[in-house]
């Protein structure tokens, strides 16, 4: 039953406060209207006692608590959602924005989505092949994993994660034709970056199976809370009823946690690190988590989170929580960046944790577990050579020494080093890494066992 009121108590920004509310849940959606007949969508997001606030997706300018009407819908934020989203566009609150017209469907579906219980999720296993080496080769991204990437200001995150769109292949060529497809949320963006990327995918021929959920950085910033989760309830339809292979692209996560700190700081809560609320890991957590695999399902939602790192600070905490719920990161480095290299991707520090399950014999190859690792390794030690380079001179290093840095160059020229155009196989970037390892000598080859030497570094 629909309840309307007429009467607000307070608005502070995007909130509005009212008393004297009965039988209203948390969550539930409330439709705002002015005198000028203008709507706009909120949802409940505090009950205490008989007060209420409500969250508004939209500005609140020119509402009074006077001329309001307030109409609670008894039910949570839903959207329609059918195959036919497939090529559309929407904004951060699911309404189509291309003027292709509404989505019909039988079902609507809770923005809020559907709890995975743990015992039903399938261990990711199959990996993706991006076309990019130092990802396929050193943190392998495996379908059904959550793997975000870390940026800052100015770096090219947006280029790399429209690359691996266009280049992201599975396994079976058939299925990648038929039921591969990609979810892009984007909030706060700026209407260049959003032209860029619905260009780069029209480029690629893969336009008609993207879904876009886009909240411009001129949009009211409450639509940021809600623009990711109609994105990911799209792909658990996609994922889970019509059991495709969903790849998420969503970017920027910080502009999301600005969001909810604002949020936090209108209601007046008790702020936690740096002025983000408490409630931060367990917010973005209920993002995450909703990526992954089921037993009963064919279908798989793998998840590539974009936040830039204020300040280049990893220790910020949107990266530092983001790290702890997902499966590794992508780190872009702003040093070689300024090289001129492209994707300027810090492997050290960067890792994929599911990759050991997703690689080898009857995955990849059977020596990509034991060459990463020796890649890994050796450019380690040319990090170490270069800092005591810096202090006795080149000239002065072991020939060893030399050999790491010769080894380092050629690593980030030839290996870490692509156009954006520039697709790689797997096997390829396979074949390169061990022609990189013959810079080095044979006896500092210490990861690699005795039979992979023989069969790929001597042939």
């Amino acid at each position: 039953m629909r309840k309307e009121y007429l009467r607000l108590d307070k608005i502070e920004g995007a909130l509005l406060k009212l008393s004297n509310i009965h039988d209203v849940g948390y969550g539930e959606v409330v439709e705002v209207e002015d005198e000028r007949g203008n709507k706009e969508l909120g949802r409940v997001i505090k009950i205490e006692n008989e007060s209420v606030t409500i969250q508004v997706f939209g500005s609140t300018v020119g509402m009074s608590t006077h001329n309001v009407k307030v109409c609670f819908k008894g039910k949570p934020f839903k959207i329609p959602l059918s195959k036919d989203i497939l090529g559309r566009t929407f904004n951060g609150v699911g309404r189509p924005i291309d003027g292709g017209g509404e989505i019909y469907s039988k079902d609507i579906f809770n923005v809020n989505g559907r709890p995975i219980n743990p015992v039903a999720r399938e261990y990711p296993r199959d990996y993706i092949q991006t076309g990019i080496s130092s990802i396929d080769c050193l943190m392998t991204l495996i379908r059904g994993q959550k793997l975000p990437i870390f940026s800052g200001s100015g770096l090219p995150h947006n280029e790399l994660a429209a690359q691996i769109v266009r280049q992201a292949k599975i396994k079976s060529k058939e299925e990648e034709k038929t039921n591969f497809c990609i979810v892009f949320a984007a909030m706060g963006v700026k209407h260049d970056e959003a032209y860029f990327f619905r260009e780069t995918f029209a480029k690629s021929h893969v336009l008609d199976r993207v879904v876009m959920y886009i909240n411009y950085a001129d949009d009211p910033i409450m639509e940021r809370i809600i623009s990711p989760r109609c994105a990911l309830t799209a792909a658990e339809y996609l994922a889970f009823e019509e059991n495709m292979h969903v790849l998420v692209i969503m970017t920027d996560i910080t502009s999301y946690g600005e969001a909810l700190r604002e949020i936090s700081s209108l209601r007046e809560e008790v702020p936690s690190r740096r002025g983000y609320p408490g409630y931060l890991y367990s917010d973005l957590a209920s993002l995450y988590e909703r990526a992954g695999m089921l037993k009963s399902g064919e279908g798989s939602i793998t998840l590539i989170p974009i936040l830039t790192m204020p300040n280049d600070d990893i220790t910020h905490p949107i990266p530092d929580l983001t790290g702890y719920i997902t499966e590794g990161q992508i780190v872009l480095s702003r040093e070689l960046n300024q090289q001129g290299i492209y994707p300027p991707i810090n492997v050290l520090p960067s890792l994929s944790r599911l990759m050991k399950d997703g690689i080898g014999e009857g995955f990849t190859r059977e020596d990509h577990p034991d060459m990463a690792s020796q890649l890994f390794s050796s450019y380690s030690k040319v990090q170490e050579a270069r800092s005591l380079a810096q202090i006795i001179g080149e000239d002065d290093l072991s020939d060893i020494d030399k050999s790491y840095l010769k080894f380092g160059r050629k690593f980030e020229e030839i290996f870490v080093t692509q156009g954006f155009n520039e697709n790689r196989d797997m096997l390829d970037t396979l074949n390169l890494g061990w022609k990189l390892l013959k810079i080095l000598p044979p006896e500092e080859l210490d990861r690699l066992d005795s039979k992979l030497i023989e069969k790929y570094l001597k042939k």
